[in-house]
């Protein structure tokens, strides 16, 4: 897939299903749909509150993976409903991340897709 060229960092979609938890309820959320250092597309179980701001946590599909998962701020900043009977597409932008975080995903997101 290529990458819309007004992005502001390359997207990568996600392969196989990564579940996303929320960390203040540990309880997943959905699972990711793509991924860059700025932002993912939440799939969602549920909608989420617009504009609202969350913390969550995934295993990044890269040779760390489980040994060191990720956590996140993020922003809600719009969703719709997905073709799936109760899901939601969210697309999320990540506040404050950590300089390991944000290079992790800069690695993975520049990975070419297989």
């Amino acid at each position: 897939m290529a990458d819309d060229p007004r992005r502001r960092q390359p997207r990568r979609a996600v392969p196989g299903r990564v579940d996303v938890v929320d960390t203040i309820l540990e309880e997943s959320v959905g699972h990711l749909g793509n991924l860059s250092v700025g932002g993912m597309l939440l799939i969602a179980h549920r909608p989420l509150p617009d504009d609202a701001l969350f913390q969550f946590r995934f295993n990044l599909p890269d040779a760390i993976g489980a040994g060191q998962p990720l956590e996140v701020g993020a922003h809600v900043l719009w969703q719709d409903r997905a073709g799936a009977t109760g899901q939601s597409w969210i697309g999320l932008r990540f506040l404050g991340l950590s300089p390991d975080a944000t290079q992790r995903l800069r690695a993975w997101a520049a990975q070419p897709e297989s």
